[in-house]
């Protein structure tokens, strides 16, 4: 009996020492270059790009980033409208020359997000906040959350009779 409990708590403990060294954002990443690579590809793949900005210090973050990328419809709709980047803010790099540029996004906590056209233009910036329900994301929200910001959106031609 007595393995058996040290087992299972050897297990917990794993797991929370495995959670805690979640890597989504890459706080020696130059957030700069990123984001001018993916309004590069974003040009030449006609989508924008989706900056998700945060930290892997961030339960919201992360949270954020498993529902996206556990939830197929949504994933699959963010491949092929966005090119999407993890901007990193932790204490060792908050990005502010970045932030600033984005019209510190930051203001809203985190994570946040903020969407570029295929020009890198901003044409929106979202408080995550709008987008969850009890202690999690709300699948209807954010799917359309990123509908209204995909490419099609904005296009005139998508209006045309």
């Amino acid at each position: 009996m007595m393995k058996a409990f040290i087992f299972v708590l050897f297990f917990f403990v794993s797991n929370i020492l495995v959670a805690q060294n979640i890597s989504i954002y890459n706080p020696n990443a130059d957030a700069k270059a990123e984001i001018a690579a993916a309004i590069k590809k974003a040009a030449s793949e006609h989508k924008h790009v989706f900056l998700q900005i945060g930290g892997n210090w961030c339960p919201w973050c992360v949270k954020y980033h498993n529902f996206v990328h556990d939830d197929t419809e949504i994933k699959t709709f963010v491949d092929n409208n966005f090119v999407v980047v993890k901007v990193n803010y932790d204490p060792k790099n908050k990005n502010e020359e970045v932030l600033a540029s984005l019209g510190f996004p930051q203001r809203f906590g985190f994570p946040v997000f903020v969407v570029l056209n295929e020009k890198g233009e901003r044409i929106h910036t979202q408080n995550s906040a709008f987008l969850e329900k009890d202690n999690g994301y709300d699948r209807d929200r954010v799917l359309q959350f990123y509908k209204h910001w995909a490419p099609a959106a904005l296009d005139p031609n998508s209006y045309r009779k």
